[in-house]
């Protein structure tokens, strides 16, 4: 007994052309309904935030290792400085400058000094290129290394604050300021270490920027104001740190004036601000030569 088959089953495309259909004049096919098919869009740009994240966790990782070492020297650099000056200084406000200006050195070497270090590295040997590369935002790059930068302060910030305030019998009541003081100050002294590194020609020259700005952290910080010449207390006060110096300073006393500690910390904050500001600046400029 023979059966019959018809053609369309066997191929499969039962009440279809066997040919493809028509095209437009773009050279799309037609959908079922008639519309042109469309190209499928690109995926969203990544957004500030989650880029942010990412590239902190990132830098996070990687200088855990390296930047550890360091972290110690800067630590024993700030205490043996307040030793040296516990032989001239006996106490009362020029103890309180020495203790929070050497404190806020610890930012300095880290934040500006091994920043300005690590964006020059980058520049010179082309790592710009890779973060150019990602679909994040040019702020993210900047605050997720500078955010990393200065966490890795905390400890010896805390660390030289209370040795400080041991070594000089200071009260330890209101050092809960430093939860303020140092994303500030480290928001300052990192955006202006990474303009510095991502705006010198050459990485020896950011090298040699970091080192200046780190001793003029040293100098200007450290130092009582009530020593230093009027020209150079002017300054002082360009210098982003001072204002976390002052603030810190300030909450050494038995009754601290609030109001004046927070003026400091909010110009501290509005020139951290800024300083990221730049750096992001200097980042889009360098990214694209």
């Amino acid at each position: 007994m023979t059966s019959i088959v018809r053609t369309e089953a066997v191929s499969g495309q039962s009440g279809r052309p066997a040919h493809p259909g028509p095209s437009d004049s773009t050279g799309r096919e037609p959908l079922a309904d008639g519309r042109s098919a469309q190209p499928a869009e690109l995926a969203p740009r990544a957004r500030l935030f989650p880029s942010l994240a990412a590239v902190y966790r990132a830098q996070l990782s990687r200088a855990r290792v390296a930047r550890i070492p360091l972290l110690f020297v800067a630590t024993f650099q700030s205490v043996g400085i307040m030793i040296l000056m516990r032989g001239v200084v006996d106490g009362g406000s020029e103890a309180r400058a020495v203790v929070a200006g050497s404190s806020v050195l610890v930012v300095a070497f880290v934040a500006l000094n091994l920043l300005a270090q690590y964006f020059g590295q980058l520049r010179a040997g082309g790592g710009l290129d890779h973060y150019a590369t990602l679909p994040v935002p040019p702020a993210s790059v900047v605050l997720g290394a500078a955010g990393a930068y200065a966490s890795f302060t905390v400890p010896g910030t805390v660390v030289t604050a209370v040795a400080g305030s041991v070594l000089f019998g200071l009260p330890v009541t209101h050092l809960w300021v430093l939860v303020a003081v140092i994303p500030l100050s480290g928001a300052a002294l990192s955006g202006l270490g990474a303009a510095l590194g991502l705006l010198a020609p050459r990485q020896e020259l950011a090298t040699l920027l970091g080192q200046l700005g780190m001793s003029a952290a040293l100098l200007l910080g450290v130092l009582p104001a009530n020593r230093l010449p009027e020209p150079i207390g002017w300054a002082r006060d360009l210098l982003p740190s001072t204002y976390g110096v002052e603030a810190l300073a300030r909450s050494f006393d038995a009754h601290p004036d609030w109001a004046l500690v927070t003026l400091d910390l909010a110009v501290c904050a509005v020139v951290g601000v800024l300083s990221l500001a730049v750096a992001t600046w200097a980042y889009r400029r360098a990214a694209v030569r």
